[in-house]
């Protein structure tokens, strides 16, 4: 399939700017892929589409504070946004300059884009492709996104990072920092709709994907088989894997809540022989989940809606059914859903192949 054929004309005001009130307020597009039948609820109706057969699959991602803004010893002003933290508390991050600094530069972490300089410094150690290696040189990273450290919104978010996101581009159960990019689908619970899933006896496990900012990089090729996926790190762990070969032997659903835990759970499948059943996994993934592919664990999916063109409009096509997210998505925006990381969601089923 063409990379064209995933696009689709969006009003620039249905992307939300800003987080609704109240989390579980957001709306819930229910779309049944294989009845072609659309339900407008809220998100608080998410039980009622569950039964306590289900098992829902969280991603537990901590977002961090990832965006620094710093100077060059030169003066030139440079914005630092960290991709991955690695074990030797150096980072792999993306670098904005009007000058893409050297190897062994200095660079001096400051609050903002006009402030001045802290006693907070990264040099420059090296680059692998797009990014740069930093190590830091006065204080440690984690100081600096603590001091310093502004939420990573993403860029069809066009506004500066306030105290709220700091709270709301969270998950009420994220616990492991890691990510760049919030795991969407998450934001919308809330501890009293958490607790209301308890009280149904509807089961959880958790999975970990550390978002990476290449969630947010658009598809440049024509043909969608050519692209190369960024990699992000994952674990699948006994647990969650017990959890659901537990709900395949009481006749229920895998639900993901988002994409991420789609990727985690069909990532650590394929680690396995053709037909054998989930097994734990820890390490990166590039998984590609486009039309054509099987989806081996995952039965049902909570998601938001997802940018023309990308990576991810094609993932919930290839789970629903390419036409079927097509209508779905003209439904949402005649009927002027809120879109993206801010916005309003979907509840969708596996369409079945004949």
């Amino acid at each position: 399939m063409k990379t064209a054929d995933f696009d689709f004309e969006l009003p620039a005001d249905l992307i939300a700017q800003v987080p609704l009130p109240e989390r579980s307020a957001s709306r819930l597009l229910s779309v049944d892929s294989n009845k072609g039948e659309f339900s407008h609820l809220t998100f608080r109706d998410l039980p009622q589409l569950l039964t306590s057969d289900d098992l829902l699959v969280f991603n537990n991602t901590r977002v961090l504070a990832a965006r620094l803004y710093a100077q060059k010893q030169t003066g030139g002003r440079v914005e630092i946004l960290i991709e991955r933290l690695l074990a030797d508390g150096t980072a792999l991050a993306h670098i904005r300059a009007s000058k893409s600094p050297r190897e062994g530069a200095l660079l001096l972490i400051t609050a903002d884009p006009e402030s001045d300089v802290s006693d907070l410094t990264v040099r420059v150690t090296g680059r692998q492709g797009a990014l740069f290696s930093l190590a830091p040189e006065a204080g440690t990273l984690e100081e600096m996104m603590r001091r310093f450290g502004h939420m990573p919104l993403p860029p069809y978010i066009e506004r500066d990072d306030t105290l709220a996101d700091r709270d709301r581009y969270q998950t009420l159960y994220g616990r492991r920092e890691g990510a760049v990019a919030a795991p969407t689908a998450g934001l919308h619970f809330d501890q009293t709709l958490l607790d209301q899933l308890d009280l149904a006896g509807i089961a959880k496990t958790e999975v970990t994907l550390h978002v990476g900012a290449g969630t947010f990089q658009p598809v440049r090729v024509d043909n969608i088989t050519d692209h190369t996926m960024h990699s992000e790190y994952i674990e699948v762990d006994r647990a969650c894997c017990e959890a659901v070969e537990a709900c395949r032997e009481r006749g229920g659903r895998v639900v993901a809540v988002g994409t991420t835990a789609v990727r985690s759970l069909e990532s650590a499948a394929v680690q396995g022989d053709e037909g054998s059943s989930l097994a734990p996994y820890s390490g990166d993934t590039d998984i590609f989940l486009y039309p054509s592919c099987r989806f081996r664990v995952v039965d049902a999916m909570v998601t938001n809606f997802h940018l023309p063109e990308s990576t991810l409009i094609m993932l919930v096509s290839a789970f629903a059914g390419v036409d079927t997210i097509r209508r779905a998505y003209r439904a949402a925006i005649d009927n002027r859903y809120r879109f993206f990381s801010y916005g309003d969601a979907m509840f969708l089923t596996k369409e079945r192949v004949v």
